[in-house]
């Protein structure tokens, strides 16, 4: 047995829809208090296969977790949006990043809207023997924009055209104000010839949301 717990911010986080789904899928977890956060007594008792229905309002995070456990259970996973899914492209990171481990999810539906994810017993992790552990692209948006701002060139390196990472779409950004963008598997180049100003796009940042502020910045 096993309690989860942490500072006093971590107390006022909510985690009731991971709680959630973990007992529709065999968990016995609880929260220790009425909050629907930390403390959360676990005893480890192991997953068993079904299907779990979720809210993907609060964060994708529950679901990614949901996600990454269910190749170790012994049965079939189904894990269904019972509403909408925010923040899809970071599911989608977890997604790529399970495959490239040799783990399969099917998706049925939109990932904009209420999709379900199966996870049959027979996907299984096995080791890539090598893999690149990427840069964080959203902080690389900071010197990509950099480089369109100032009229320079900047390569950032560690994460690319093979990137998981949904705000590696953010330099596709910057080419549609403009600059020239250049894509290698683990790495971006972004340039712009100072006499060919930056102007202004019509852009949702909602797949790219944490590239938004660096967007504001080069507007």
């Amino acid at each position: 047995k096993f309690v989860l717990d942490g500072v006093p911010r971590m107390r006022e986080r909510p985690i009731a829809d991971l709680v959630d789904g973990l007992k529709q899928l065999g968990a016995t977890v609880e929260c220790v208090e009425s909050t629907g956060c930390p403390p959360v007594t676990i005893e480890a008792n192991g997953l068993k296969g079904g299907q779990a229905s979720i809210s993907g309002k609060m964060s994708s995070q529950f679901l990614s977790s949901l996600l990454m456990a269910s190749p170790l259970i012994d049965g079939d996973v189904t894990i269904s949006i019972k509403d909408e899914l925010i923040s899809a492209p970071y599911v989608s990171l977890t997604i790529g990043l399970m495959k490239k481990f040799g783990v399969n999810v099917q998706i049925q539906g939109d990932m904009d809207g209420a999709p379900s994810f199966l996870i049959p017993s027979t996907e299984k992790y096995t080791s890539p023997k090598t893999i690149l552990v990427e840069g964080d692209a959203s902080s690389a948006s900071y010197f990509l924009a950099g480089a369109a701002i100032t009229g320079g060139t900047v390569t950032v390196r560690g994460c690319g055209s093979d990137s998981v990472q949904g705000d590696v779409a953010f330099a596709d950004v910057m080419e549609q104000m403009g600059a020239t963008v250049t894509w290698a598997p683990e790495s971006i180049t972004v340039t712009r010839d100072p006499n060919t100003k930056l102007k202004g796009v019509d852009v949702d940042c909602g797949k790219i949301p944490d590239a938004a502020m660096t967007l504001a910045v080069a507007a």
